[in-house]
């Protein structure tokens, strides 16, 4: 009964040490998270519109939640089974593409919104 009523009380602490956890440990939810901040300093140079800010910011946490959720997958995966076996690894396979997927789709929109801007900054400064 204890740990349901901790739970009612600190709805956001078994997030928050899920989030620190998988920041802690997965390398590439830490490259997501350097991407992340990239695209928000570019976004501001180059003075995106509020629809582009809302499409980044929605893939952005696309991205980084197929990361999580992949994350939780290869861990499930890994609890069940320490040998190799052909269904554990095909699920940790199809985790990761959902995750190469997601990362490319909002790659090929990020380029949608930045080259165009990027070229018209050139274009402004002469170069």
């Amino acid at each position: 009964m204890k740990l349901q009523n901790e739970k009612k009380r600190n709805p956001f602490i078994y997030a928050l040490k899920g989030w620190k956890q998988a920041l802690k440990t997965e390398k590439n939810l830490k490259f997501d998270c350097i991407v992340a901040i990239i695209i928000i300093v570019f976004g501001f140079i180059l003075k995106i519109s509020i629809s582009e800010w809302i499409v980044c910011i929605l893939l952005i946490g696309l991205v980084i939640f197929a990361e999580l959720m992949n994350t939780a997958i290869e861990t499930v995966v890994d609890m069940y089974t320490t040998e190799k076996n052909k269904l554990a690894g095909k699920a940790k396979d199809i985790s990761a593409g959902a995750v190469l997927v997601t990362a490319i789709i909002a790659a090929i929109i990020g380029c949608i919104i930045f080259i165009p801007k990027i070229l018209m900054y050139k274009t402004l400064l002469g170069l």
